[in-house]
């Protein structure tokens, strides 16, 4: 009997659908993944945006007259630096999900209990320590490395579904150690 497996020659395929055998992708797939990138760089956007509401009444009230670590970046700095990172970790997501691996959705699930982590973070740091103290920021810094290590899994489970996307999320966790440190010495020092 006959296989009707059909067998690419060396390099077919490339630049096409993984479905179709190497027809293009039908438009519907192609609006389909546009949303979910969509969908994705809004999940980042919302995070920042609710983030922002504790950061900007705050950097100018305690945190502008706080005892800052003498490596900290001027504040106009992590608007930018931000903006990046939730870019890239958005597109790393949909990286992922663009792919059918079978551990995808460990890898996605992960991801967006770091970017939960992430949106607890700033809430605590800048806007409880009014109420708290230092309290709140040794509390941050808790969050801040649990964060950490939900990161440095996102990169783990995302690089051997898609390395690119796991490359993509190395600036976010070498950023968040940063901040962490910044935490460390608000904490200890506040």
């Amino acid at each position: 009997m006959e296989s009707r497996e059909r067998v690419p020659a060396a390099g077919a395929g490339r630049g096409t659908s993984s479905r179709g055998g190497g027809a293009e992708p039908k438009p519907w797939r192609t609006a389909v993944e546009l949303a979910a990138l969509l969908g994705f760089l809004a999940a980042s956007a919302l995070v920042a945006w609710l983030g922002s509401w504790a950061t900007i009444s705050n950097v100018t009230g305690w945190y502008a007259a706080a005892d800052k670590a003498p490596w900290s970046p001027p504040n106009w700095l992590f608007g930018p630096v931000w903006t990046v990172l939730y870019t890239a970790m958005a597109v790393a997501a949909w990286l992922v999900w663009r792919n059918r691996s079978p551990n995808r959705r460990i890898a996605l699930t992960v991801y967006g209990a770091q970017l939960a982590l992430n949106l607890a973070w700033t809430p605590v740091f800048f806007g409880l320590y009014p109420v708290w103290g230092s309290a709140a920021l040794w509390l941050a810094l808790g969050i801040i490395i649990v964060l950490a290590l939900a990161v440095a899994a996102t990169v783990l489970l995302f690089g051997p579904i898609r390395r690119t996307a796991g490359l993509l999320m190395l600036p976010y966790l070498s950023w968040i150690i940063f901040a962490a440190s910044l935490n460390l010495w608000a904490a200890a020092n506040n």
